[in-house]
């Protein structure tokens, strides 16, 4: 099954496991403004942390040099401000975990060294030469 399929249909039965859980313990009222209070405080975060990107990315532009993890970490304080929007306790703490600088350079980290181990790995070519072979010269063959 396709993963990406399995995430659209697993997320929200979590979420709503989730919802049922915590009201059930907090109440609904209790947990409907936890989710409310969980979108601002996220959205006003991101925010904050979105404009120190810019500013760290026009400092390093102004250095001339490339500020390929700030277009990086801007995407991600993005994701995670769509996380923190959509009603849901997981997707606020991945939200959360998107947005604080030091969990995201762990995980921008991870995946870093993820893909720098499969560019390690020698590969086999094979050298040949081809010949281009036009509509008249198709008897040849």
């Amino acid at each position: 099954m396709n993963s990406i399929l399995l995430l659209i249909i697993l997320i929200p039965v979590i979420e709503i496991y989730l919802f049922i859980k915590i009201g059930s313990q907090i109440g609904a009222i209790i947990t409907i403004l936890l989710i409310f209070f969980t979108a601002i405080v996220g959205v006003y975060y991101a925010k904050y942390e979105g404009l120190n990107t810019l500013k760290s990315g026009f400092l390093q532009l102004s250095k001339n040099e490339t500020p390929a993890y700030e277009v990086i970490s801007g995407a991600a304080i993005a994701l995670a401000a769509l996380f923190l929007i959509i009603p849901g306790f997981l997707t606020d703490l991945v939200g959360f975990f998107l947005i604080f600088p030091l969990s995201r350079k762990l995980i921008f980290n991870k995946i870093a060294k993820k893909y720098n181990n499969k560019k390690n790995i020698k590969k086999e070519y094979i050298d040949g030469d081809f010949v281009d072979i036009e509509d008249d010269d198709d008897k040849k063959i």
